[in-house]
């Protein structure tokens, strides 16, 4: 049984310092086989990577189901997050749910799916703009209340969101997109959060797997599955321009004996370290190698150079990073 140190988000939450994505866990980015996904959950438990990530929407429960099989025998292993809020995927455009009802009613289905009786992290995983957060937020906190929650966490929302929010109930973690190459939350979000003692926790911090060097061209998506096909960082001429950055990050792994993803993982936990705010990333996987490698980023350290050398590259990344902004902090700052 390995371990790996413990990193304190907000509200007291301890988690494992590297945690795990589930998304990757169902055919968002190729097919997928739920027997070697199981294999590759135990595995994280087994070697210390026991912040374990995951949301209603994934695969229309699926996720959540593949899950409960992992905490069947090993619940007081894991910490727990799982999200609501997403009301559904109609032709790619998605719709936003937050009334009190609504999340009630998520939690339920989400415990079921799950197989337990609580929740260590329960997320709002997108804002609705017709229900004021303080409601949002106040459910949530009823569900803290009857202890079928234990900390409340917030997907990608703005600083005036955040500071919202807090003041109802203590937020443990925000979940947005951060990474070398999507860094708009430095603007407001992770300021506010440091100030607010709320801890981040960064998903697709290796930008969907472009920065560990995933993808080389358009070939590389080819799967009908892959939803990257339709986000515009991946778009033909984008993904030659950001190949380069690609380039740069394999660049700095040859000089720091690591790889692509080690180093990209390094530099989002030393920015956050800059910037004063408690990071656990979520970079998924769907094999166990790779949890072996993402965790072992704890030990690779940058220096000033190379520090400086991707941020000079991150700076040039191509395309935004989301097809409608609107669904992310960056869209309504």
């Amino acid at each position: 049984m390995g371990t790996l140190p413990k990193t304190v988000l907000g509200d007291g939450l301890a988690v494992s310092a590297v945690g795990f994505g589930g998304m990757a866990l169902t055919p968002v980015y190729g097919e997928v086989d739920d027997v070697e996904s199981l294999a590759t959950l135990h595995h994280c438990l087994d070697v210390g990577v026991t912040f374990i990530d995951t949301a209603n929407v994934y695969g229309g429960g699926s996720n959540e189901r593949l899950i409960s099989r992992l905490l069947a025998d090993r619940r007081d292993e894991v910490t727990l997050a799982t999200k609501f809020g997403i009301d559904n995927l109609d032709l790619g455009r998605l719709r936003a749910r937050g009334d009190a009802g609504y999340v009630r009613q998520c939690l339920d289905e989400s415990l079921g799916r799950l197989g337990t009786d609580v929740v260590d992290l329960y997320y709002m995983h997108r804002r609705d703009l017709s229900v004021p957060i303080e409601e949002t937020v106040g459910a949530m906190a009823e569900l803290v209340t009857a202890g079928k929650v234990r900390h409340l966490g917030l997907s990608e929302v703005t600083a005036d969101e955040l500071r919202a929010a807090a003041a109802v109930h203590p937020i443990a973690a925000v979940q947005s997109e951060w990474s070398l190459w999507s860094r708009d939350v430095e603007r407001h979000v992770v300021p506010a959060a440091a100030d607010l003692g709320v801890g981040f926790v960064p998903y697709s911090p290796l930008g969907r797997g472009f920065l560990a060097g995933a993808i080389r061209s358009a070939a590389d998506l080819s799967s009908p599955s892959d939803f990257r096909r339709n986000m515009p960082r991946f778009a033909e001429r984008a993904l030659d321009a950001n190949l380069a950055v690609a380039q740069v990050v394999a660049s700095i792994a040859d000089e720091a004996d690591a790889t692509p993803a080690q180093v990209a993982l390094a530099w989002l936990r030393q920015r956050a370290e800059t910037l004063g705010v408690a990071s656990v990333p979520i970079p998924g996987t769907r094999r166990a190698a790779r949890v072996d490698e993402n965790a072992a980023s704890l030990t690779v350290e940058l220096t000033g150079d190379q520090l400086a050398t991707l941020e000079a590259a991150g700076a040039a990344v191509a395309g935004d990073r989301f097809v409608d902004l609107s669904w992310v902090s960056a869209g309504r700052e």
